[in-house]
């Protein structure tokens, strides 16, 4: 089980009511955090990953199967403009 430093960042953050969370992940996936994020926080999160993406050390990822590192910035999708 791997133990994952969680940052987030504008309405991510809101959604969780956290600015950032260490969670075990088992497997360490992108896929497996998203389903774990979304159980802890609810419905808010889902709707904010749903469009988001992962920063998993410092790389974007949307891919489910991405191994997790030891850090994951969950990103709101952001406005162009």
């Amino acid at each position: 089980m791997a133990e994952v430093l969680v940052r987030y960042f504008a309405a991510a953050a809101e959604s969780a009511g956290v600015e950032e969370e260490r969670v075990l992940v088992e497997p360490a996936t992108v896929g497996r955090l998203q389903e774990d994020l979304i159980a802890r926080h609810g419905p808010g999160m889902a709707r904010v990953l749903r469009n988001g993406s992962f920063l998993v050390d410092g790389v974007v990822s949307r891919r489910p199967e991405q191994a997790l590192g030891v850090q994951v910035d969950v990103l709101p999708p952001f406005a162009g403009g």
